[in-house]
């Protein structure tokens, strides 16, 4: 499996997402988690929301698999926190923080997070009260690194007035289809074209590439804003037209053509698998290894009805 920079260290560009496996058995998750390790995928992102009830997914993930302590220094495991559905509310406070990670360390059955990710921007952010919740956990062990998902340039930076750790991954909606980051800047200073609408803050893209920050790609297949995906899709024939093409020329399947274009982008981005199906786990994976040319990566580009002026 090809490796991105992550942090100080590296990691698999592929990772294995685990919010929809509230529905799975045991044995369903263990050769989902299988087949994400033989693929070279040793990174499983998790959230303390996913799941009917709180931490129920990181409950079923852990209750499945029963690593061994081994087994479970092989392993990264991210999560996120942040979200409270109980109150419809965005909560970095320092009690909800560790509130919630001591409660994600219970539900996987580890001492220690790998990654913690603060979920969606709180606008009530007080900096400093992330910063005592983060020089805590990371003191007593419990988490060793931290990002967050979701947030603008100005966001991060504005954490980073007190947080002295770095930020080392952020976790960003982003498909062919649905590239705002990415294709908002191709258009730049184009009056009356919505493709030239600045949305995130400006340049979240180039701000993760200077400040060496992973950003972590999520709903990688998705149309737009969990609208149903691409793949196959009749709306977007066109695409799928060159997607086919270019597995049959790469000896791969579509899924792996639509990784692989979120992979070739230089800022070196992991894709975050959200299926629970183990074949379209392997055939993703299988894009990592694949290196689209300039020509083969504008054209997806143009074929998803992106303009390039």
């Amino acid at each position: 499996m090809k490796t991105v920079p992550f942090g100080s260290a590296t990691a698999p560009a592929v990772v294995a997402g685990m919010m929809r496996i509230d529905d799975k058995d045991a044995a369903q998750i263990r050769e989902l988690y299988d087949t994400a390790r033989t693929a070279g995928i040793d990174f499983f992102d998790h959230a303390d929301i996913y799941g009917g009830s709180m931490h129920f997914c990181e409950a079923r993930f852990a209750d499945a698999l029963e690593l061994s302590a081994a087994e479970r220094d092989e392993i990264v495991l991210q999560t996120k926190c942040g979200i409270n559905p109980a109150e419809g509310s965005f909560d970095f406070s320092y009690e909800h923080i560790v509130r919630q990670v001591e409660g994600s360390l219970k539900a996987l059955r580890t001492d220690h997070i790998d990654v913690l990710l603060l979920h969606r921007p709180d606008a009530l952010v007080e900096p400093e009260e992330v910063a005592r919740a983060f020089d805590e956990l990371e003191a007593a062990g419990k988490v060793r690194a931290f990002g967050v998902s979701n947030h603008t340039p100005r966001q991060i930076d504005l954490l980073r007035t007190a947080v002295t750790q770095p930020l080392i991954a952020n976790q960003l909606q982003l498909s062919i289809t649905h590239a705002p980051i990415i294709a908002q800047p191709v258009a730049a200073n184009m009056v009356g074209e919505d493709q030239s609408i600045v949305r995130d803050g400006g340049g979240i893209v180039e701000y993760c590439r200077i400040n060496g920050i992973t950003i972590q790609a999520w709903s990688p297949f998705q149309g737009g804003f969990f609208t149903g995906v691409f793949l196959g899709n009749p709306e977007y024939a066109e695409l799928n037209a060159v997607l086919d093409r270019l597995a049959a020329s790469y000896g791969v399947t579509p899924i792996a053509i639509a990784t692989a274009w979120i992979t070739r982008h230089p800022a070196k981005m992991q894709v975050v698998l959200g299926t629970t199906t183990p074949e379209r786990v392997r055939d993703a994976a299988a894009g990592a290894e694949i290196e689209l040319t300039r020509a083969e990566w504008y054209e997806l580009f143009r074929a998803a009805g992106h303009l390039l002026p």
